[in-house]
């Protein structure tokens, strides 16, 4: 199957080594991946801080970037939502973009859900010798709605032991500014987690977003933690 990349900032940015996984788990799930090197951001930090304008902008680059009759897959369910869910209201004035958005939103999907959910492949062929926790990003859970994709993935994962932390559904207290704007709030939260995580006796917390692994390993390395987070994609192209 041929597939269109999308790549999130945080990602292309500080993770690019995420990407190129992405990229290597689908290839070998069987897809052809094409990727737009012209692409930029989706515009969720700018909608989120209140800069619509801006945030339209990069919706029209967006859709433009984009062919609307091939799959685009993304490791990352809070952009992938955001582009689904949210461009409505920034593109609202602009009939054109409208119309092309919802020709395009239904080919927008988070790796882990296309891998499960279209591809219908569970066991890519990893193996990731450790004990981990998985965190439920809030907006891939509560947004794009990702729950189980994740875990069927990681069961068929070789040597990998999956230990669930408690509230793990819980924010990591990242929130994009959230964690600049409200920063005793949002470490306070990310103590929580990783205390969570630690309480499991598992060696890395994974989770399908970038963003919230930001947060993570910022506080983890601060503190000087034994413990690690680490992308989806990152540990389903490991071992081959």
């Amino acid at each position: 199957m041929d597939i269109q990349l999308f790549i999130p900032c945080y990602i292309d940015q500080l993770y690019p080594e995420t990407g190129f996984n992405t990229i290597k788990v689908l290839e070998k799930a069987g897809c052809k991946v094409t990727y737009n090197a012209n692409q930029t951001c989706c515009g969720q930090p700018a909608f989120n801080s209140g800069y619509w304008e801006e945030s339209a902008s990069l919706a029209s680059k967006f859709l433009a970037d984009f062919n609307p009759n091939s799959p685009i897959v993304s490791p990352s369910g809070s952009c992938s939502s955001f582009v689904i869910h949210h461009y409505q209201k920034v593109l609202a004035n602009s009939p054109e973009l409208l119309a092309r958005h919802a020709q395009m939103k239904s080919t927008i999907y988070e790796l882990s859900d296309f891998l499960v959910n279209v591809l219908k492949v569970e066991n890519v062929g990893a193996q990731f010798q450790h004990k981990v926790t998985f965190h439920d990003s809030c907006s891939a859970l509560r947004e794009y709605g990702i729950k189980d994709e994740p875990r069927k993935l990681l069961a068929q994962v070789l040597g990998l032991e999956l230990i669930e932390m408690e509230e793990c559904e819980t924010c990591c207290g990242f929130g994009g500014t959230f964690a600049v704007k409200n920063n005793s709030i949002s470490t306070a939260m990310v103590e929580k987690k990783v205390e969570f995580a630690l309480a499991t006796g598992a060696e890395y917390i994974i989770s399908t977003e970038a963003s919230c692994l930001m947060n993570i390993n910022g506080y983890i390395a601060k503190n000087k933690l034994p413990i690690k987070g680490i992308h989806l994609a990152d540990v389903l192209a490991s071992g081959y």
